[in-house]
């Protein structure tokens, strides 16, 4: 079984992650969302509640699984069985950092390699920070993020101002 895991914070998962998902999710058995708690990013949402929403907006694709994890990627691959890492590319300068990233990865552990898909036009520009902005003035996220968890974002919004 070919396994690939696709790490990241996903806070909140958007357009562009699930794109990501949908493709690699065909080119291998089993896909892995790897969350990842990342404090440096501070996210709106808890490891628990990202996993939630991936989950919402992955059910319908049989072969994806949702999981957490903090350390090395590798690590973590490996002790999943994964074969490959799936990393997201929409532009040129997504691509210097994941490629450093990608040979970082391949001299700690050469069992796993990293395949890239570059993400479809219609979400080369949406990132989970730009999600998050549109949503503290008030946006319109539909064209951003999945239709399932719009109003779990406002939400989180309003609780985060609720409780400053």
């Amino acid at each position: 079984m070919k396994i690939g895991l696709y790490p990241g914070t996903f806070d909140p998962v958007t357009l562009g992650h699930l794109d990501i998902i949908k493709r690699s999710a065909r080119v291998v058995d089993k896909l892995v969302i790897g969350v990842l708690p990342n404090q440096a990013k501070r996210p709106w949402f808890t490891v628990e509640e990202r996993m939630e929403l991936i989950r919402k907006v992955t059910a319908d694709i049989p072969n994806v699984v949702v999981d957490c994890f903090d350390g090395l990627t590798v690590d973590f691959g490996r002790q999943i069985g994964a074969a490959t890492i799936v990393r997201g590319l929409r532009a040129i300068t997504d691509f210097e950092y994941e490629l450093q990233i990608a040979q970082i990865n391949h001299k700690l552990n050469p069992d796993i390699d990293t395949i890239f898909f570059t993400t479809s036009v219609e979400y080369s520009y949406v990132s989970s920070s730009i999600v998050k902005e549109v949503t503290t003035y008030g946006g319109d996220i539909s064209s951003f993020v999945p239709a399932e968890i719009i109003d779990d974002i406002f939400e989180k919004y309003k609780s985060r101002i609720a409780n400053k």
